[in-house]
């Protein structure tokens, strides 16, 4: 699954991001774009809750095309 996060603007954000995500699945594959703020993610966990998690911390994320 990918995401657009238009507000990760630094490796700080990046780090929040990826620890989100490791809390809905500590076993994802994260993969940080930050200067095209893309957010790559392989997990068995459902996208809809990965999803919820960032919009909970404060990145609100949109579908990547």
């Amino acid at each position: 699954m990918q995401f657009q996060i238009d507000n990760m603007t630094c490796s700080g954000c990046a780090k929040s991001v990826t620890k989100a995500i490791h809390s809905v699945d500590p076993q994802a594959k994260v993969d940080i774009d930050l200067p095209q703020k893309r957010v790559n993610v392989v997990s068995a966990a459902d996208e809809s809750a990965v999803a919820a998690v960032l919009e909970d911390v404060g990145y609100p994320p949109r579908r990547a095309a």
